[in-house]
């Protein structure tokens, strides 16, 4: 099979960038970079996903009475859950893409965390596997092999689409420098997990040459 390789955009929306509800750290930067990205680098496809939660979503912690933000729980069916500040609620400006990243009208949305029962830190599935969202039979239409992983945030949703893409069976590489994370202790341990898996971590100079 031809190699062919989609660039994923991972959730650099407004709520997770300066002043958003859920921003993380030196989030802006990570704009330049992959609008740099886009205009040096051909890719055969390229993905944008979106954080896309109904008011009342289960990972707010407005949704769960008596819990602190930032708490562990676990969910009715099993699933552990992280308790987040309200953030990317439908139709609002914090779930919007950032006016400044480059996008095209060819460019493929993928919405996730849509049900208001479980999150969806993967562009690929929600956390308990049960549900896919469009992205994975939108790669195979387009016959991709390889995909490269930016955005927000490193240790949660760049890391759990990267580990998803690797077990699907897409040679899988993320660029560190184009992507931030939360906390600097779970980003050391993502990056370590997806070393372990396989991926393929670089920083954006290889790519631009």
């Amino acid at each position: 099979m031809a190699k062919r390789t989609a660039l994923l955009i991972i959730d650099v929306q407004y709520d997770f960038l300066e002043g958003g509800s859920l921003a993380t750290n030196d989030a802006n930067a990570v704009i330049p970079i992959i609008n740099e990205i886009r205009n040096k680098v051909h890719f055969d496809d390229v993905v944008v996903s979106k954080d896309w939660h109904p008011k009342g979503h289960c990972s707010f912690a407005s949704s769960h009475p008596g819990k602190a933000l930032f708490e562990d729980i676990t969910l009715p069916d099993g699933t552990p859950q992280k308790l987040w500040p309200d953030h990317c609620v439908q139709g609002s400006h914090g779930a919007e893409v950032h006016s400044d990243l480059k996008l095209e009208p060819t460019d493929f949305v993928v919405f996730k965390g849509q049900h208001a029962e479980i999150d969806s830190y993967s562009a690929f599935f929600d956390n308990a596997h049960k549900a896919k969202t469009t992205l994975q039979d939108h790669l195979q239409s387009k016959a991709i092999t390889d995909v490269i992983v930016v955005g927000i945030a490193l240790d949660y949703c760049v890391c759990f689409t990267a580990m998803d893409a690797k077990d699907l069976g897409y040679t899988t590489t993320v660029v560190e420098d184009a992507c931030r994370g939360v906390a600097p202790e779970s980003t050391a341990a993502a990056v370590e997990n997806m070393k372990k898996k396989g991926i393929n971590l670089i920083k954006a100079e290889t790519l631009l040459g």
